[in-house]
């Protein structure tokens, strides 16, 4: 069966006769596409992902990534990508990210939706996405460059990080990773008061999306997988949410959320997402954690679309801030 790498240069030959490709060769004076290091650039290695076994270089040099998951694991492995996709309702990359790595990046359009003669341009060997974001795309992505894929996003975080550092060549950065993010929850549960106390707070997240109902989440997200490893409580609602990601209501059904604890965000403008109405009503104010001044408004861009370990790492220094003392 041919090979990822081997089907990338079929590919790029007659998609360089058709001109798609005519603008990466203005203004290029990257040393790995003429020059660099051959014997690493030859070198490969397979990785298992979502689309089947894919070659890729076993030190890559110029890495695309496609969502704030890949974008995450790369800078948290020490690789500095060379292009990646930006949030739908918002420019530029997340600011809970190192500003000196990602002012480095190429914007190569929407998460979902990538500009592919931009992405192509950056001539990468090496791009990062996910089945769930990108498979429809996959035959056009693997034709630039051998294309990793991990089946979804969320949830699955850990697993993802894993097949990240796999294609990135950085398996024992990856262990230390794990290691001390272990540490770092073992301290944060330690300073909210243990495993007892943890178990004891109920702990709900309400996010607002502008189009969409109320999002209660439930237990098989990105963040209900770090309140898992805290230990932390979870109301008998998130028992109810849909395929266990999340229990939608409406502002007049906002009561269900109530909680020891609420974290909340807003996805698009906090008017039309309902935060501003919702949040004055007196169902708001008659939970719980409103009336114990428990509720706590994070960033969207953090608890919920950074899915990595920087980003875990950044929740549980808030979550002990907040909860500790």
């Amino acid at each position: 069966m041919p090979t990822a790498l081997r089907r990338r240069g079929i590919t790029l030959g007659a998609l360089a006769l058709t001109g798609a490709l005519a603008l990466t060769a203005c203004g290029s004076s990257d040393s790995d596409s003429d020059g660099g290091d051959r014997t690493d650039a030859a070198a490969t290695h397979t990785v298992k992902t979502a689309m089947g076994d894919v070659s890729v270089p076993v030190t890559p040099k110029r890495v695309v990534v496609l969502d704030t998951g890949e974008l995450d694991s790369a800078l948290t492995l020490g690789v500095q990508p060379v292009g990646a996709t930006h949030s739908a309702t918002e420019d530029g990359f997340p600011a809970y990210l190192p500003a000196e790595k990602t002012k480095k990046l190429t914007e190569v359009g929407e998460i979902a939706n990538p500009n592919m003669e931009t992405v192509a341009s950056l001539k990468p060997d090496l791009i990062l996405t996910s089945k769930v974001r990108d498979g429809d795309r996959y035959e056009q992505l693997s034709a630039i460059a051998p294309t990793v894929m991990t089946e979804s996003t969320g949830t699955a975080w850990k697993e993802n990080f894993q097949v990240h550092a796999e294609a990135l060549g950085k398996q024992a950065e990856a262990k230390k990773v794990v290691a001390a993010y272990d540490a770092h929850v073992a301290e944060v549960t330690a300073a909210i008061g243990g495993k007892e106390k943890a178990a004891a707070t109920d702990v709900n997240f309400v996010r607002f999306v502008e189009g969409a109902d109320i999002r209660i989440y439930g237990k098989q997200n990105y963040i209900g997988s770090i309140l898992a490893d805290l230990g932390m409580g979870r109301p008998a609602i998130t028992d109810k949410a849909k395929d266990g990601f999340s229990y939608d209501v409406s502002p007049e059904n906002i009561d269900l959320a109530d909680a020891d604890v609420v974290f909340t965000s807003t996805y698009g403008d906090p008017d039309k997402a309902g935060t501003t109405r919702t949040m004055k009503s007196g169902l708001w104010k008659g939970l719980t954690a409103s009336k114990n001044d428990k509720v706590f408004k994070v960033d969207d861009r953090l608890w919920i679309a950074g899915i990595g370990y920087t980003a875990a790492d950044r929740i549980l220094d808030e979550f002990r801030t907040k909860l500790s003392g």
